[in-house]
């Protein structure tokens, strides 16, 4: 037992030196490296970025509560539009109605003044016939009554000349 123990004892001693030489040359490297800056950068760069995704959850989170505020405004204004669509349409569909009848009391007066500008152009055209018609009896009526009575024709000639002859000329 005792070479046990020196055995360990000796495994002790060496592991205990090579642990110190470990543990120094660790010390100067942290200190050569400048670990604990390095560390305390690594620490507040992850703070940063903690602290930055702070913000931008907080402003992802704003910005879902104005969407959804807005959506649920988009129904009433989509209402709102709705309605005043429907009521430009009522006004506008009135509009032409009325236009409508307008141009249709407008087309039947129209109508009518054809119609009566038309019976009086076919009332002349009677007025004109039934007049060449009368003077062409008359004519005719005359020309008979001269044929029969020759006297006639020589006192209408001597009536005429005398109305002439009492004519003054101004």
């Amino acid at each position: 037992m005792e070479i046990f123990n020196e055995f360990i004892n000796f495994i002790a001693r060496t592991n205990l030196f090579n642990f110190i030489v470990f543990a120094t040359i660790i010390c100067l490297l942290a200190m050569k490296l400048d670990a604990k800056g390095k560390i305390e950068n690594a620490r507040a760069n992850v703070i940063e970025t903690i602290d930055n995704s702070e913000t931008e959850k907080n402003n992802s989170v704003s910005e879902l509560d104005a969407m959804q505020e807005s959506i649920s405004r988009i129904n009433d204004e989509i209402l709102e539009i709705l309605n005043k669509s429907e009521e430009n349409a009522q006004i506008v569909g009135n509009k032409i109605l009325d236009d409508a009848k307008n141009t249709a009391i407008t087309y039947q007066n129209n109508a009518q003044k054809a119609i009566e500008n038309k019976q009086a152009m076919l009332k002349n055209d009677l007025l004109k016939r039934a007049s060449s018609a009368s003077i062409e009896l008359a004519k005719m009526q005359i020309i008979n009554e001269l044929n029969q009575n020759p006297d006639l024709h020589n006192r209408l000639i001597d009536e005429s000349i005398e109305q002439v002859n009492g004519v003054e000329l101004k």
